[in-house]
């Protein structure tokens, strides 16, 4: 999914008329992105490729590729090089065209074209040096992402949107926040440490991992000691700041993350909503394995905006509105959310975001907070929506907060963080 937008530029060169089988488009894409790994891998070092269990057409590959003017070829490799960086699996050129071919054969939907499949993986290994700088040349095959996508990162972020577009195609750290209510982060990291795990604090709770591992290899996953959430998620709570007796909302609260970071900071009284009944049950599930179930919690299934629906009347001392949106500050995690979302989403989302802070608005006692935050990096659902809120609600007084966090390399701790956007009202009495 991180070299999508380039695969999706070399097919569109090699081939006039795609078949309109999406499985085979699927394999093409693929077969694409993992054979420019392994043609760079032969060009980047000719001489491990020939001393690696391969056979004559990688090396012939290899030959063939670092022929030529050496900085025309060092270009032609870049996006190549990056993919050996980010993990692409690296195989013998060979091997890749074989496997592609078998695996198209190997289908009853597919074998008709396993021909085709062949002719252009070959035809992408003779012109692979000028494929690819014609692909380079494209806004979607350079940046890996839609162009509207990329246009409006470059309009919001005029200095920035270039580091904001590379930082999307590197995986984000793996972050936990420890339940301090069973352990603290320096038991936690003992525990680490004696497990061979290599690990920072980072924060009041948070741990981040020099490399991500399963959480079955962690251990206290089982015994609730601690939970996988980004670092910028995790001001959520502190930004709330719930102390022992208030009544505290979470609007959208699936997948539970922040709902048991709220309930761990505080004793509080806790109503969680989510519209989708499945997520919710996630909740429950999260809340049970940390200890932090009750009678003090309670969870429903509802829609945030429809307030007649599920409030009870009685106002809450804080609420959390961390309301749906396009995913755009999460995409280095999940890479597919760029290729799934449609540039009228953006409009979308901020019309509900809308509807539903105005909402929630009403059930926040005179003195409470609310918290707006959304993990989207598109001002039209951070700063725009803030501002058009504060505008809307004269008794809206608006509180510190942090504003847009980006995940942009060299910011210290901050680049850890994924893209967030948190605004705090006080209602005024």
């Amino acid at each position: 999914m991180r070299r999508l937008g380039l695969a999706g530029e070399l097919r569109s060169a090699l081939v006039r008329r795609v078949p309109p089988n999406p499985l085979f488009d699927a394999l093409l894409l693929v077969s694409l992105v993992v054979l420019d790994a392994a043609c760079a891998a032969a060009a980047a070092s000719p001489a491990a490729t020939a001393t690696a269990p391969t056979t004559a057409p990688a090396t012939t590959a290899a030959a063939a590729l670092a022929a030529g003017d050496e900085q025309k070829g060092r270009q032609a490799d870049a996006a190549g090089r990056v993919a050996l960086r980010r993990d692409v699996p690296v195989y013998a050129v060979h091997t890749v065209v074989d496997q592609a071919v078998c695996a198209a054969a190997s289908q009853s939907r597919l074998a008709s074209y396993k021909g085709l499949l062949n002719g252009v993986l070959r035809n992408f290994l003779r012109g692979r040096d000028e494929l690819l700088e014609r692909a380079l040349h494209t806004t979607r095959g350079r940046w890996n992402h839609p162009e509207w996508w990329v246009r409006l990162l470059e309009r919001a972020y005029p200095d920035d949107w270039q580091a904001l577009l590379l930082a999307a195609d590197e995986p984000g750290p793996m972050t936990l926040r420890v339940n301090v209510r069973r352990n603290t982060p320096a038991e936690l990291l003992a525990r680490l440490r004696q497990a061979g795990i290599e690990a920072q604090p980072l924060g009041a709770a948070g741990i981040v991992l020099a490399r991500p591992c399963p959480v079955q290899q962690i251990p206290g996953f089982e015994q609730g000691l601690w939970s996988v959430q980004d670092a910028a998620a995790q001001q959520a709570a502190s930004l709330l700041a719930p102390a022992d007796g208030m009544r505290v909302l979470d609007a959208c609260a699936a997948p539970g993350g922040k709902t048991a970071h709220l309930l761990e900071s505080a004793d509080i009284e806790l109503q969680a909503l989510d519209a989708d009944a499945g997520r919710l049950e996630r909740v429950a599930q999260n809340l049970r394995r940390l200890g932090l179930d009750g009678p003090q919690v309670s969870l429903r299934c509802a829609d945030a905006a429809d307030v007649e629906q599920w409030w009870d009347g009685r106002p809450y001392d804080a609420v959390l509105a961390d309301v749906p949106c396009t995913a755009s500050g999460i995409v280095r995690r999940h890479p597919d959310i760029r290729w799934l979302r449609r540039e009228a989403d953006v409009a979308r989302t901020a019309a509900l975001q809308r509807r539903i802070a105005d909402a929630l608005w009403r059930t926040v006692k005179p003195g409470g907070r609310l918290l707006y935050a959304t993990c989207s990096i598109f001002p039209q659902e951070g700063r725009v929506q803030a501002e058009q809120f504060a505008g809307r609600h004269p008794d809206a007084l608006r509180l510190p907060a942090p504003g847009q966090l980006l995940p942009l390399p060299g910011q210290g701790a901050a680049s850890l963080y994924d893209g967030f956007y948190y605004a705090l009202f006080a209602k005024k009495p």
